[in-house]
């Protein structure tokens, strides 16, 4: 994962200063600004939970031991959040819904960034990710929806049968495919295949490093402070020359301060009076692929000084790596923020905003087990909601547990249904036992 550390002492605790209105200030200094959603608005609906004999609880829940039911427009307000609940259940966050085919915790990431792309007239983006990488796909449809070419540096061996978010990629955007062991280099061919697209007189830059010339946000204009990890420098828009190509490294993942702006948006968008409000306390769960999105959540809770809790279940790596991607992300946010911050801690977000969490049943990153596919078409049949085995179904088993420790509490479980629809086509052909049952019949002839 790429990581480059501002050169200073690490202080990632984050204290704002009281103010009388933190959110207004927040506003005008980070969020008032140019995003690629119209709106940060997103449905949201509730989950209720038949609560399952004490028996089960003690051997273990699974999601096939609960029955579900959906509320696509339940009640909210103060009035509705505050009262107490009869029933285990939760509310989430429908963020799958943003886009037909960029997953939401992608488009989220991308609110921000694809505006300061365009200001920065970017020609060409080249990121990486996995063979069936939603990043990439999310890169490259947004992209080609506002005219920008995108190259993706794709992980492993091109499948015989394109399908997913593989086949987006292959459909929006120009791919190569990168063997297993040299992946292990991506910043290096990241910048390799940037110079390769630029040609001899375009002009290179990471994304994080054009953020301060973003003059949406006048507090960061002119804040850009060049590549801090040795690779190239800051590139004077005027130096280019006209016609030339102006190629834009996105890392993995989109894991970069302006990928934070737009999970922050969707913070202030769910603090509002009329849906969750800013005085009720509240557990976000998340699953956590990079941690970007966990991050960004956190980065606005404290920010907007809200009463909330984040919880981000771990699926790609050990807890040592998310909390140095936190602390990495959280101390590259502090080099842009306008608002003061007291530091006191090198902890990343710090003050317990931020919970990291083993998922319920931990295994290498991309494996489902087997009755994991069923629990997700149990979900399906019961909801009208799809999950998937790899992310989504993580986050929910997480949120089913803490709904039912916090049923006699004062605390709001929301889950953020982050999207991996499209993951369910390649995992179909992965795992096509799975997604054969005793029930499927085949009819031969009438009678």
């Amino acid at each position: 994962m790429l990581c480059r550390l501002a050169p200073r002492p690490l202080s990632a605790q984050l204290h704002i200063h009281r103010r009388r209105d933190p959110v207004s200030s927040l506003s005008a200094s980070l969020l008032e600004r140019e995003w690629m959603l119209p709106s940060p608005a997103t449905p949201i609906h509730k989950i209720s939970l038949s609560k399952p004999h004490q028996s089960q609880l003690s051997h273990g829940l699974t999601p096939s031991q609960v029955s579900y039911s959906n509320e696509p427009r339940p009640a909210l307000g103060a009035e509705a959040i505050g009262a107490r609940e009869q029933t285990p259940s939760f509310f989430m966050v429908r963020d799958d819904l943003l886009h037909p085919l960029v997953n939401g915790n992608k488009a989220r990431k991308l609110d921000a960034l694809l505006p300061i792309l365009q200001q920065y007239s970017a020609t060409d983006i080249v990121t990486c990710g996995g063979c069936q990488s939603a990043h990439t796909a999310a890169v490259a449809v947004c992209c080609a929806e506002r005219g920008i070419r995108s190259h993706l540096l794709l992980r492993g061996e091109q499948p015989d049968v394109p399908t997913g978010y593989n086949l987006i990629s292959l459909m929006y955007g120009r791919t190569s495919y990168i063997a297993r062991p040299l992946y292990a280099r991506r910043k290096e061919l990241l910048l390799q295949h940037a110079s390769e697209v630029a040609g001899g007189k375009g002009s290179i830059v990471w994304v994080d490093d054009i953020l301060g010339k973003d003059r949406y946000n006048s507090n960061l204009e002119g804040a850009c402070v060049g590549h801090l990890d040795g690779f190239g420098s800051s590139i004077n828009q005027g130096e280019v020359e006209e016609g030339s190509r102006r190629v834009v490294i996105v890392n993995e993942g989109a894991d970069s301060v302006a990928g934070l702006l737009g999970v922050m948006r969707l913070v202030r968008y769910l603090s509002q009076t009329h849906l969750f409000g800013a005085k009720q306390q509240i557990r976000i769960v998340v699953d956590a692929g990079t941690g970007t999105t966990a991050v960004g959540l956190a980065l606005g809770v404290t920010l907007l000084g809200l009463p909330w809790k984040v919880t981000a279940v771990m699926l790609a790596d050990p807890i040592e790596r998310y909390k140095e991607r936190e602390r990495c992300l959280t101390s590259n946010f502090k080099r842009f923020v306008p608002v003061k911050f007291s530091e006191t801690s090198t902890d990343g977000v710090g003050d317990g905003t931020l919970q990291w969490v083993e998922r319920t049943h931990p295994r290498k990153f991309g494996k489902v087990w087997e009755g994991e596919i069923e629990a997700c078409r149990q979900i399906a049949q019961q909801t009208g909601i799809l999950v998937d085995p790899v992310y989504t179904l993580a986050a929910w088993e997480q949120a089913v547990l803490h709904s039912l420790e916090e049923i006699e509490k004062d605390v709001k479980v929301v889950m953020l249904h982050t999207g991996g629809t499209l993951g369910m086509f390649g995992l179909a052909q992965r795992y096509k036992p799975y997604f054969i049952t005793s029930e499927q019949l085949t009819v031969h002839s009438l009678p």
